[in-house]
């Protein structure tokens, strides 16, 4: 599941002692999740090999093979494509994937190999706060650029004549769904490609390309590796060409992993399928706790029988993901909530083992309330966390 650096091909990987079956179709979430890019196993070799620290490699006489120069591949990111590969796409031998620097990198690199001026492209206007940033460049390139909310499959209004369509499903930090089959299904039609936004769902929630997406790209900085330890971004898709010229940008602008990182990443991705059962379960036993809270609005968790996006989620997610998002009555009163906090750390970005919360207001690019509080459910005893926010609630609203 991951080109060779030289010219984009297909490689196995099998001169390079890397996998050559992978796992069963229907093996489970745990086992893909702990068996995921390991290498055939050789005696009295690790099971999983540590990061190969290099900037180039021996190569004599022509260059050919999968190793040649360090921002062009390295044995500790083949191995991390191949286990978020295996994730994403299970049992599609000709999916690619392509590991980057960080979140942004990898969407950068769709956008910018995929788009030339004069093209049209549909985002999401309630999408992730850098997107913005993006749109700001795209249009300074000669790229139109249209917006639409993700709920109500709006999207779908503004799409006539575009080259891509960008999903974000759930959204950030509004928690939206859209329908992502019809939508996929209506830019196909008109011969426009799709890329999902797969960050807060996770592989084990949603499968992007098994619903028809061209790409799936997420930050795998969040609960991918889950620790709020590491910077990572990827990139999966099916078409080789658009993959190439995906592989391509990468190696323009530069936008690698650092072997640690990578190894941190395939590492951490082991406990995956206990991280996220756990803090799935966890989060909608926060939702349903809030629920009861009359200084509460606006609860948004896709796992809620009466969310509003659980029709569509429950037909095309597997799980609902870790983010509960709520509203508080004023700016004051989601400081007051968040300071009282004792197990919930006040910091930005979600997924990690331990929970994190923040009024997401305070840094002045999403369209929501003052009070809006993104809630990054974290593995600590769900009856604890769900005993400390209640408590919290209740002492700041004096």
């Amino acid at each position: 599941m991951n080109d060779s650096a030289a010219d984009g091909t297909n490689s196995t990987g099998r001169d390079a002692g890397l996998p050559v079956g992978g796992l069963p179709v229907d093996s489970g979430d745990g086992t893909r999740a702990v068996r995921a890019g390991l290498p055939e196993p050789v005696k009295h070799e690790p099971t999983l090999p540590g990061p190969v620290f290099a900037a180039h490699f021996h190569l004599p006489g022509d260059p050919t093979g999968p190793y040649t120069y360090g921002r062009d591949e390295n044995p500790t990111w083949t191995l991390l494509e191949r286990a978020i590969g295996e994730l994403e796409a299970p049992g599609q031998e000709d999916v690619r994937t392509l590991v980057f620097a960080s979140g942004m990198a990898a969407i950068s690199s769709v956008l910018f190999s995929q788009l030339r001026a004069g093209d049209a492209v549909v985002l999401p206007d309630d999408g992730y706060q850098a997107l913005p940033l993006a749109r700001a460049q795209l249009e300074a390139f000669g790229i139109e650029v249209r917006t639409a909310p993700t709920g109500g499959d709006a999207q779908l209004d503004v799409l006539d004549g575009a080259r891509l369509l960008w999903i974000e499903s759930p959204s950030n930090p509004g928690l939206d769904v859209c329908d992502i089959r019809r939508l996929v299904e209506a830019a196909h039609a008109q011969g426009a490609l799709v890329a999902v936004d797969n960050t807060l769902a996770t592989p084990l929630g949603q499968r992007p390309l098994e619903l028809g997406a061209d790409f799936a790209v997420a930050s795998g900085t969040k609960q991918l590796t889950g620790h709020g330890d590491v910077l990572l971004g990827y990139v999966v898709g099916r078409d080789g060409e658009a993959m190439a010229a995906v592989r391509r940008w990468r190696k323009i602008v530069g936008a690698i992993p650092g072997p640690m990182e990578a190894w941190l990443a395939h590492r951490s991705i082991a406990t995956l399928h206990l991280r996220v059962d756990r803090q799935n379960a966890s989060a909608l036993a926060l939702a349903e706790a809030l629920r009861g809270r009359p200084e509460v609005s606006g609860l948004r968790y896709p796992g809620l029988a009466d969310d509003p996006s659980h029709k569509i989620a429950s037909q095309q997610m597997r799980r609902y993901g870790c983010v509960v998002s709520f509203t508080l009555p004023t700016r004051a009163r989601a400081e007051r909530f968040l300071q009282a906090l004792r197990l919930v750390d006040d910091a930005t970005s979600f997924g990690g083992v331990r929970s994190t919360a923040e009024r997401r207001g305070r840094w002045g690019g999403d369209a929501v309330p003052e009070g809006f509080v993104r809630f990054s459910v974290g593995a600590e005893d769900p009856a604890d966390l769900v005993a400390d926010v209640l408590r919290a609630l209740d002492e700041s609203a004096g």
